[in-house]
């Protein structure tokens, strides 16, 4: 198997892995405080694990990168709690918009009128989320912070690209950490998990997290980004179906819609650019 097949596979794997966090966070009964704390603690071990000393390499992009990572974890994983796991993967996959319009800016790229349609769609896909959720003001936090998430995720995104790959596993190492220390009060305050929540909180943190992100850092490295864009795409179509046929939640509607103009647009400007060798 040459690297480019292997790479492909890895990121298959990757994106197939992340999309079942919205299941087991359903699936706990901890609060999301707490969820975080053993998520973390678990995923910073694995990068120590598999990474060894370059987990430790830091740098001031390094620095950045954690510093998005760990809001990022905290508001998809609370944001998860709130709301349906739907609305919170679809509502952060519109973070390649945000990349679109800032990216210009900060990597000196081009904007074109592809990424500004692109940019219409997706922020069109969001208003959609909202057609029926101030019926329900309980969701509109959970949908809130679903909308950070993707900004943070896009500052992540940015930050690694424009780190060396020898930093960019230290980013999700110390962003884990943030976490951990952040969450030791709520840590203290709850029973530790056992037997099926235990097993639970180990594969977040252990596979969800910590192998995905590395099976996704190593396709990257023999694959082309746009390609693994392409592959990543997975997680929020398969996110909702494991908690549909596990957990019983079943988004709205207005959520599919909204989720599938957001999606369908990302990957049809993806093949575009293809298409186009930009």
């Amino acid at each position: 198997m040459d690297q480019r097949t292997k790479g492909i596979y890895a990121t298959i794997i990757a994106a197939t892995i992340w999309s079942t966090a919205g299941l087991f966070i359903k699936l706990l009964s901890q609060d999301a405080f707490t969820i975080l704390f053993y998520r973390s603690l678990f995923s910073a071990t694995a990068f120590l694990l598999i990474l060894g000393k370059q987990a430790l390499y830091v740098n001031k992009l390094t620095v950045i990168g954690a510093l998005f990572y760990a809001p990022l974890i905290f508001c998809f994983v609370t944001s998860t709690k709130l709301t349906s796991a739907a609305n919170a993967i679809f509502i952060q996959y519109a973070a390649p918009a945000y990349v679109l319009i800032l990216e210009p800016y900060l990597l000196k790229t081009k904007l074109r009128r592809i990424d500004i349609l692109t940019v219409i769609l997706c922020i069109f896909g969001l208003l959609l989320f909202l057609m029926d959720e101030f019926e329900k003001p309980d969701n509109l936090l959970g949908i809130g912070l679903a909308f950070i998430s993707g900004i943070m995720w896009t500052g992540l995104v940015l930050s690694q690209r424009k780190n060396e790959a020898k930093y960019q596993g230290g980013s999700i190492f110390y962003g884990n950490i943030i976490v951990i220390l952040f969450m030791i009060p709520w840590f203290q305050a709850s029973p530790y998990p056992q037997g099926t929540e235990l097993v639970y909180l180990l594969y977040l943190g252990f596979v969800q997290l910590g192998l995905g992100f590395i099976l996704f850092t190593y396709g990257q490295r023999h694959i082309p980004a746009i390609d693994s864009s392409l592959i990543a795409m997975i997680e929020p179509l398969l996110s909702p179906i494991w908690v549909i046929l596990g957990y019983g939640e079943v988004p709205s509607v207005w959520a599919f819609i909204g989720g599938g103009i957001i999606l369908s647009s990302l990957i049809f400007r993806m093949i575009w650019v293809r298409r186009l060798g930009t």
